[in-house]
């Protein structure tokens, strides 16, 4: 095929894809005009096309180009959006049953990133932990990848392998995750001390509001009079799911909304008083692998004003992405809609902060990847094993929990007796005799 022949393809075919190379063109040029025209942008599309063409020092490979722009186009947008190859795009299935390692991933500073792990799978086992970064998977390196093409990467067929190069506390090492079929972990329940229950909410898959249901009354049958939700490493699971488990503890108001395109709420969830399961003290749990649904729960508790919300700013995640056919047989996958809560921004756009924040103990500086591909040279051929795991430290944001919850039931007796104090001496007697049956 002639030069002037991949010209004019690729001229047709990246129309849409110059507002990726727009973008950053128009923020460093002063003299850009009209810059929300589509027709400005067109010319400044042409103008860079023009000069890749007559002045780049060598012939450039404009297919590649192409790809690049494309990619750039969906990934500038946000983490979640994507194009995909014609390849891709054939085999786009999200249904599709594949082996999993049990980590949750999403982009951090380029970077693909752990949000959480799933307790007992693959991953944990192989000693990744939330907060790590994947450098590589394989010989690619992330940061080269779209999410999408990273959760493919990590997940295939049942039994077989993927070896990662995973940052952890600015360490490097190399892992090989064998891929599974994964549980969801049950989830967790138990009577902290006496009068205080603990929920731990693992995951928020179909299913799990029932399977919270009943360990919620269990827990209250015990004598639970207050509880703690713990909602850290919740990060998977559906927006429903998260409605109804902050429905059992929130009976007014909306809890979540869905938004489109425009700011236009497209759907809202509004809480059910009948469908409340426990109105005492609440204290909730959250941390930045708190996600998803679970941060629809940790909102409404907020807004609603139910408990405080306690350790660190959730993650922040929460869309609906629909696949769009293009004429080069590829296909984009954009992010049409966002999970917002019932007050503020949109998750993507504003996670959530604790009203009580916590700090972990000796919590880790974050320590980006450096990129250096000159460092991968010096890998040992062999992945390195996991490092042994660690005594747990102290919970000090569970225990902060439980010291709140315990400061409202103070709180709570001291008004109640203050008011009985105060009222006349027959209401008194009343009270008295009510509190002896």
């Amino acid at each position: 095929m002639q030069f002037k022949t991949k010209i004019a393809i690729v001229v047709f075919s990246t129309i849409v894809a110059c507002y990726a190379i727009i973008g950053s063109f128009m923020s460093r040029s002063s003299q850009a005009v009209a810059r929300g025209t589509q027709y400005a942008q067109s010319g400044i599309f042409d103008d860079v096309l023009k000069h890749i063409v007559e002045d780049y020092v060598e012939e450039p490979d404009l297919e590649k180009v192409r790809l690049g722009s494309l990619r750039g186009l969906a990934e500038g947008l946000d983490p979640y959006s994507a194009y995909l190859t014609p390849d891709q795009a054939k085999q786009y299935n999200p249904k599709t049953a594949q082996g999993e390692t049990g980590l949750i991933v999403s982009k951090v500073a380029g970077f693909a990133y752990v949000v959480a792990v799933l307790k007992g799978s693959p991953a944990e086992q192989s000693g990744i932990h939330e907060g790590d970064f994947i450098e590589y998977i394989g010989k690619l390196p992330s940061r080269d990848l779209s999410l999408y093409e990273t959760q493919q990467l990590i997940n295939g067929a049942v039994g077989s392998t993927v070896e990662l190069k995973v940052l952890h506390r600015g360490q490097s090492r190399k892992v090989t995750v064998t891929r599974g079929k994964v549980a969801q972990p049950a989830i967790e329940a138990r009577l902290e001390e006496p009068g205080i229950g603990y929920l731990k909410i693992t995951s928020l898959v179909d299913g799990k509001a029932n399977e919270i249901k009943t360990q919620l009354s269990e827990l209250l049958n015990k004598g639970a009079q207050k509880i703690v939700l713990d909602l850290r490493g919740a990060a998977n699971g559906t927006l429903d799911e998260g409605v109804a488990v902050a429905n059992y503890f929130v009976g007014n108001g909306t809890l979540a909304r869905i938004i489109g395109k425009g700011g236009k709420e497209t759907k809202t969830y509004t809480a059910d008083a009948k469908k409340v399961l426990f109105n005492g003290p609440l204290a909730v749990l959250i941390d930045s692998s708190t996600a998803g649904a679970a941060e629809v729960i940790a909102a409404a508790v907020r807004d609603q004003k139910r408990g405080d919300l306690v350790g660190l700013k959730t993650f922040g995640i929460g869309s609906e992405q629909q696949l769009f056919s293009l004429s080069d047989g590829g296909a984009l996958l954009i992010t049409v809609a966002k999970y917002a809560p019932g007050n503020g921004k949109p998750f993507m756009d504003e996670p959530i902060n604790p009203t009580e924040k916590v700090e972990r103990l000796a919590e880790p500086e974050v320590v980006l990847p450096d990129g250096d591909d000159d460092n991968e040279t010096t890998e040992p051929s062999q992945p390195q094993t996991a490092p042994k795991p660690e005594a747990p430290p102290e919970d000090v944001q569970l225990k902060k929990a439980v010291e709140i919850l315990k400061r409202t039931a103070a709180k709570a007796q001291s008004a109640t007796k203050t008011a009985l104090l105060k009222a006349p001496v027959s209401n008194r007697r009343v009270s008295v005799e009510s509190t002896m049956m």
